[in-house]
């Protein structure tokens, strides 16, 4: 079942700026590594799911994993060879903004080549370029 809200204020949304870089969301809080946006766009609830089952695959119920995003926005689309006007279409999908630099997903309580694999096969499910990046300690 792909991820969307259970009640939102308003049926259908616009489409909004995806501009700028993630000032919040863009640093390892949870866990000891993520995956982190090198790009913008909208990642769509059935891909965040997929790419939940491949980590969570590699991972084997070692270790704990976190979701950094969640599919807040309805994105609307008009029935194929339909005319012009009548209304906006009804809900497609569910989608979630992301910026550069928004973290996407956590792993904690693994060695790093495990994470990176997991990482990896979750790469190849995102409609963008992501990279692992590490906890900072300290900071």
């Amino acid at each position: 079942m792909p991820l969307m809200p259970k009640r939102v204020k308003y049926r259908k949304s616009q489409r909004g700026s995806r501009r700028g870089k993630a000032t919040r969301g863009n640093s390892v809080v949870f866990g000891e590594y993520g995956l982190q946006s090198l790009q913008r766009g909208w990642i769509d609830g059935k891909q965040i799911e997929a790419a939940r089952v491949a980590g969570g695959r590699v991972l084997r119920g070692e270790g704990r994993y976190w979701i950094r995003i969640f599919p807040h926005k309805a994105v609307s689309k008009k029935p194929l060879e339909t005319r012009m006007g009548k209304g906006k279409g009804e809900i497609d999908k569910w989608v979630a903004v992301v910026k550069p630099g928004t973290v996407l997903f956590e792993i904690g309580g693994v060695d790093e080549d495990v994470a990176k694999d997991a990482f990896r096969k979750q790469a190849a499910k995102l409609p963008l370029k992501v990279k692992m990046i590490k906890r900072r300690h300290g900071a």
